[in-house]
């Protein structure tokens, strides 16, 4: 028995992390032991995972949404490799969670072989404990000045003989060039492990897809297991903050008066996108990412998330003119929020020979706090509690209970850590060993948790006070949203559509049998 899958696609955001979550979800709902893998991710929206042994490390966000559709707590091997872009020329490599080394196109040849071989190691281990193992692809397939050093896409299915679907987004266009040019741009080898096709983000009428879908399978030898719906609802937990659009969600009315409007800085090189999606689920409340001045003053909360590179996108605020933006909306006492690299920005000063290596930078000067870059990456799950304090006067949020009995759980990504701040500066959350995390200074907050805001009371509280500041005083928070319940419901719905619209009977004996063996070849194949 095989019992593994490779999701491949026709293009980078083709589907593949959602459809991969869908078909984990359908077989763990069957009682199918089922893990996700991806053996390299190229992203900055990251999750703290731990290993076996019980060490903790990055692999990227999609993979810890695959864990969760699997019932599984994420685990390093599901992303071997993570590659964190730092600029269009670098990425950091993260190996089974820890940063190692840089790759640049220059050196990428060289790193190579490691990489591949701890990425095949990691397959097979979770082979030999899951029943079935779904492995998503990067990018697409036939990207031919890749081949010969992929390790992730067909290299990978040749080397752990993995039947391959390929997924393509029909909202793109061109859908059916996509997938016959996918794989007659393989060589026959390859070609053999293509068991069929998926189309996704279909609206429409089915019946005027389906002479396409017939004459596809006769021009290939090959199915298309079905045809994805595009759903309003699949929205959360991105792979890349591009795929949001301009408005997060669909936001429900509001249980007030008033609408609470956020708007988030699409950062250059953003990462952890996904913090404010918790803040979006809220009824009532706009979150939009935007790089538009105007619109960043104009706002009721204004967001910085995080940023793999934290100085080189301090600059672009200046250059492009949100800095002032960011100043002005704070000049009027509405509130400001930095998370991560967004918090480190708001500081007096950063001190980085680290990541930039820049030295000594000015920063926006909203926080009394200075930040130094360590060559050491704080990698860590946390838990405390919201409003506590560490020697200095209680903050107290209007009609917030008392200090630290709010609780909440994030996790920390970060090289920057706060190396001075004034002594009376009140921390925005307390961890559970009562160190003070973070800056709650009148308007302006600023934390280094991710993740924090899906603690349903602290957003609750926090949006609370938010709209206060801003003069949204019609702004009431929902009492009853749940975020954990809002990712479970993305995930069911995933389930869901992998039921209704695919072949599961065809891809079940496809996961377990691999690919037919009468495959024809399409040419003209590999160049």
């Amino acid at each position: 028995m095989i019992g593994a899958l490779l999701v491949a696609g026709a293009s980078s955001d083709a589907g593949k992390s959602v459809v991969t979550a869908g078909i984990c979800r359908w077989l763990h709902r069957r009682g199918v032991r089922v893990a996700p893998f991806k053996a390299q991710n190229m992203s900055n929206n990251s999750a703290v995972a731990i290993s076996p042994a019980g060490r903790g490390g990055e692999i990227g966000r999609a993979q810890a949404l695959q864990a969760a559709a699997c019932g599984l707590a994420p685990d390093l091997r599901f992303n071997p490799v993570l590659l964190k872009p730092g600029s269009d020329l670098s990425s950091q490599v993260v190996l089974l969670g820890e940063a190692v080394d840089t790759v640049t196109a220059t050196n990428f040849r060289t790193l190579r072989p490691r990489l591949a071989e701890t990425a095949f190691a990691a397959l097979a281990e979770l082979r030999a404990e899951y029943d079935v193992v779904v492995c998503e692809g990067a990018g697409s397939p036939a990207e031919i000045n890749l081949r010969d050093t992929d390790y992730v896409n067909m290299g990978l299915a040749r080397h752990a003989n993995l039947p391959t679907i390929v997924v393509a987004d029909i909202d793109r266009g061109g859908v059916f060039a996509s997938l016959f040019g996918t794989l007659a741009l393989l060589d026959a080898a390859d070609q053999a492990l293509i068991a069929g096709f998926v189309i996704n983000k279909f609206r429409g009428d089915l019946g005027l897809l389906q002479p396409g879908l017939d004459m596809l399978q006769r021009v290939t030898g090959r199915p298309t297991y079905g045809v994805l719906p595009w759903h309003v609802d699949l929205w959360l937990d991105a792979e890349d903050s591009l795929a949001y659009g301009r408005v997060l969600g669909r936001p429900a009315p509001p249980c007030g008066t008033e609408w609470l409007d956020v708007a988030v800085v699409r950062l250059p090189r953003v990462s952890n996108a996904t913090d404010v999606e918790a803040l979006a689920t809220e009824p009532g409340v706009r979150v939009r990412l935007t790089v538009e001045p105007a619109e960043i003053a104009a706002a009721d909360l204004v967001v910085l998330p995080g940023t793999k590179s934290t100085v080189d996108d301090l600059d672009w605020l200046r250059r492009t003119g949100v800095a002032d933006a960011i100043r002005a909306h704070a000049a009027t006492g509405r509130p400001v929020l930095g998370i991560c690299g967004g918090y480190q920005m708001l500081g007096r000063s950063i001190h980085d020979e680290v990541e930039s290596r820049l030295g000594s930078v000015a920063g926006l000067g909203l926080l009394p706090i200075e930040v130094t870059f360590d060559k050491r990456k704080t990698v860590a799950r946390s838990v405390g509690t919201a409003y506590g304090m560490v020697n200095a006067p209680a903050y107290r949020m209007v009609n917030a209970p008392a200090v630290g009995t709010v609780p909440v759980r994030g996790y920390e990504i970060h090289h920057g850590y706060v190396s001075s701040a004034d002594p009376d500066l009140a921390p925005l959350l307390t961890y559970a060993d009562g160190r003070a995390e973070g800056a709650a200074a009148g308007h302006v907050f600023g934390t280094h948790w991710h993740g924090a805001f899906e603690s349903d009371e602290f957003r609750r509280r926090f949006l609370t006070e938010a709209a206060r500041l801003a003069g949204r005083h019609g702004f009431q928070a929902a009492p009853d949203t749940s975020f954990a319940a809002a990712r479970e419901r993305t995930l069911d719905l995933l389930g869901d559509l992998v039921e209704e619209h695919l072949d599961t009977d065809a891809l079940w004996r496809t996961v377990m049998e691999g690919p037919a063996a009468d495959l024809p070849f399409v040419p003209p194949g590999a160049p």
